[in-house]
Order: structure tokens, then sequence, then C-alpha cells
């Protein structure tokens, strides 16, 4: 029997913006293929082994709940982490999430919150905030691109490093900085976003570039994601664009 088990970190900090609903999709389409799923909630003082999950999910919070969970993360799980990082294990963060992965966020005062490291990119905080519906073109591992929506609500600015690719292209919103056009970061299986909303319940195939990817990794590469429909979740993309670029709801 094909089963996965999903990580929720922090779920008990790290609860804005419905994020939460991230994990729904992801238990949703996986059993849609019969996929068996166990979700394992794992917080401050938890164990974590290397080979506890398949995927893990990391949202956001307020600064003073990412304040809390920040020492759990760096100092205790830390390694953990990396090194299921660089072993392909798939990560999805949102917004704190992501920029906790990265080397370190400058708040606009000057503080400097050093963040996990295990991957090469910064933070810098501003006093201005992004708040938009958003749009991106994401460009899927067969070369098919879509349409993806969202949510930001942030006023970090995150540069990318060496190695580490743009998740998408920006089409409406600001993304990563309001610079370079690019929206989160993907390294080898992770994935880190600002897509509040929540982000996959109205992004299928983001939903299921995941869970294939974890699949592939599990039971090897050949693993093909059966077809599911997506019925659903299509048609909120569509209200959500539509909303956003003509100002007006459409019935679902």
């Amino acid at each position: 029997m094909t089963k996965l088990v999903i990580g929720h970190f922090y779920p008990d900090l790290l609860n804005l913006y419905g994020d939460r609903g991230n994990v729904l999709a992801l238990i949703r389409r996986a059993q849609k293929r019969g996929i068996d799923v166990e979700v394992k909630q794992i917080s401050v003082g938890d164990p974590l082994r290397s080979d506890d999950i398949d995927i893990g999910f990391i949202g956001g919070g307020q600064d003073s709940e990412q304040n809390i969970m920040n020492d759990d993360l760096v100092h205790v799980k830390g390694d953990t982490i990396k090194s299921m990082i660089e072993d392909n294990i798939v990560f999805l963060t949102i917004c704190g999430g992501y920029q906790m992965l990265g080397k370190y966020y400058q708040e606009h005062d000057g503080n400097r919150l050093e963040c996990l490291g295990a991957i090469d990119y910064y933070t810098e905080g501003k006093k201005e905030r992004f708040i938009n519906d958003t749009v991106y073109e994401l460009e899927l591992d067969d070369g098919r691109k879509v349409a993806v929506v969202g949510f930001e609500n942030h006023s970090g600015r995150t540069y990318l490093g060496e190695g580490v690719k743009p998740f998408m292209k920006v089409i409406k919103g600001h993304g990563n900085n309001g610079e370079d056009g690019f929206e989160g970061m993907r390294y080898k299986n992770t994935f880190g976003t600002y897509s509040h909303g929540s982000f996959l319940p109205k992004n299928p195939e983001v939903t299921d570039l995941l869970i294939e990817l974890a699949c592939k990794r599990k039971y090897g590469e050949d693993f093909v994601l059966p077809e599911a429909e997506s019925l659903d979740e299509t048609k909120a993309r569509e209200a959500a664009l539509n909303y956003i670029e003509n100002g007006k709801e459409q019935m679902i």
C-alpha cells in the first residue's frame, strides 16, 4: 500500500491566514489516488528523526510566535531538518516558515535574527508591507505552465543566493522583494512562498507536484501519480482569478 507521512511543523504557533488548509489539500488529493496519509504534528520539544516524514509543512506566524519556535528550529531540530532537505525530502514553507530556512532575517530597525541557514537566501524587513492578491506563473517539471493564485502579506524582502531557483514568476503582486519579478524559492525538493490563502486548495498542480515528488523519492523515480479530478480546485482558482482581474466574485 502506498503511504505518505506529512509532518506539520509548529501547528500551534504558525497558523495564520488559514495555512492549515495546505495540509488538508495534501491529504485530500493524496487520498483521491488511494494513497494512505498520516499526519504528525511536530512542535517545540517534540523529537524529530530524518526518516519520520515524507512531506514537511511549515506555515506562517506572527513575529512573537516565530521567536518562540526559532530556538527549537535552529538549535534543536536544525541539523535534522538540514539533512532532510539535502536528502530530497519534500518541504513546503509559507511566509515566516519560508524566511526561517534562510540565513537570516534583518528587521528594518537593524535587529538581526539568525535563521536556520539550510538554504542560501536572506530576508530584509522594511516598514512598507506588501499586501495583495497575487497571480504567478509556474513552470512544472514536465514543462507545462500554469497560473497560480495566492495572497501575500509580508514586510520582508527575500533575496536568493547561488543554486537557489525562484519558485514562480510574478504576474500580479510583489513576490520575493518587489524588484526581480520572482516569487518564492525552490532548492531540491524544498519550496518556499509568501502565498497564504490557503495556497494549495486553489492550485492543485502544485499539490500534485509535492505529492508526486514525495512518492518518487519513497517508491522510485518510475512512480507515476494517477490522474485525479480537480473540478472543485479549478473552480476555486477561476473564481479567485476573476475576482483579482475584475474585482467581483464568481459563483462556484
